[in-house]
């Protein structure tokens, strides 16, 4: 690694337990890179990090002016004094990055790419499409207009059905839905539409049975060639909330097939630096559908190291340094545990008739989101953190997961 050129870790809104970044933090770290982090106080997770050489306190929720965001960028870039690497943790982030790289230039390094893709990635509705017009299956969408698109789709759904914040910034600014949403019926899908106004931000997709189904994820990094220089495939085993959000206990598994699809999507579009790719195999049709494209470095990004111990933010920081990518198999077998929010989801799936047939039976190492003996303060700072306002965090996901099935048990034709 080029030790004279620092990682800076930028993220937008209000998250501190953000353990993707306290990874990106130790990644390049423990490699003697000098990192600096964008973090919402001075006791979150990653400002206590022994790796990290210094928070930029700068609350942010994501909803402000580019502009703004823009120069705060440049005056940490100021401060750090050399050019550095950014790694966004967020879409916002990622978006922003992309459509102002000429004023961001001078003082930052990162992959070049065409300034309107990851907005078009990051959006629900644009991913779809590019999907359609590149011929990657996704499930069936549809992007209602007014409450009265909603009342005309309600009427021919086949439900449940999922609903999503249509654009990454306004999730930020005006959010339709907490996140994933399984909706039961007509009657909760209506009654939720009378609050997302005039012109409802989402997208309403077709439920994949999860007993029908397995989800997978692919994490890579593409060059200004958009050639893979790192490439990962693995299953979730679980998520928090349940089968809708983030990964909470996942393993390294070999998909050759998974691998090329994403390749050959990277291509098609063009794109180059680090993605993070949500998909479910859905078995009844034999496809996997590619539900959700993150155009930067995933929170479970760690899972995942060639055997030269190349994960995608050392080969991004390698390869914007104009250095080799060792190459290398994964590791197959690795296991990732989020430590907060893996026990609930272990509860929360063993009724769930979800099945992963092609996680391992034993793990070959696991690596933990928060616990490392050389660094242990992020973890201690996430328990002390984490059990209040986390557990209130962890419930209200909860209430909205719950929320989707409302009225399923007044409605027995509906499948669980």
């Amino acid at each position: 690694m080029d030790r004279n050129v620092p990682g800076l870790v930028v993220k937008f809104g209000d998250y501190p337990l953000h353990h993707g970044g306290v990874g990106a933090i130790r990644s390049l770290g423990r490699l003697g890179v000098p990192m600096y982090a964008i973090t919402e106080d001075r006791y979150t997770p990653a400002a206590l990090s022994r790796y990290l050489r210094r928070a930029f306190v700068w609350p942010t929720t994501g909803t402000e002016e580019p502009a703004c965001l823009v120069e705060g960028l440049l005056r940490i870039g100021r401060e750090i004094g050399r050019p550095a690497v950014l790694i966004p943790t967020d879409e916002e982030a990622a978006v922003l990055v992309a459509e102002h790289q000429r004023a961001l230039a001078a003082r930052f390094l990162f992959p070049r790419v065409d300034a309107g893709l990851p907005r078009r990635l990051a959006s629900k509705q644009g991913l779809h499409e590019l999907c359609a017009e590149h011929g990657i299956s996704s499930p069936v969408s549809s992007f209602p207009r007014s409450y009265e698109e909603v009342e005309r789709f309600a009427e021919r759904a086949r439900f449940p059905v999922v609903a999503k914040n249509r654009e990454a910034f306004e999730r930020r600014r005006q959010p339709a839905v907490n996140g994933t949403t399984r909706i039961a019926d007509r009657e909760v899908l209506l009654r939720l539409a009378r609050g997302w106004g005039e012109r409802p931000g989402v997208i309403l997709q077709e439920y994949l049975p999860r007993e029908d189904a397995e989800d997978w994820i692919v994490h890579a990094y593409f060059d200004a060639d958009s050639t893979p220089l790192a490439m990962f495939t693995g299953v979730k085993v679980r998520s928090w909330p349940p089968h809708a959000g983030m990964t909470a206990n996942a393993y390294v598994v070999d998909n050759p097939e998974l691998a090329d699809i994403a390749a050959r999507f990277i291509k098609q579009i063009g794109f180059s630096g680090v993605i993070d790719l949500d998909l479910r195999f859905d078995r009844r049709d034999g496809r996997y559908k590619l539900l959700d494209f993150n155009p930067r470095m995933g929170a479970q990004f760690r899972l995942f190291e060639n055997e030269a111990g190349i994960d995608v933010v050392r080969a991004m920081h390698l390869d914007l340094t104009r250095r080799p990518v060792p190459e290398g198999e994964q590791r197959a077998g690795r296991r990732y545990i989020v430590e907060n929010i893996d026990l609930p989801a272990l509860l929360a799936y063993r009724r769930s008739g979800y099945t992963t047939p092609h996680a391992p039976a034993r793990a070959s190492g696991t690596e933990l989101a928060w616990l490392a003996g050389d660094d242990p303060l992020p973890f201690l700072t996430m328990l002390a953190r984490f059990v209040r306002p986390g557990a209130k965090h962890l419930h209200q996901l909860w209430r909205t997961h719950r929320a989707g099935r409302a009225g399923r048990l007044g409605n027995s034709h509906v499948r669980p």
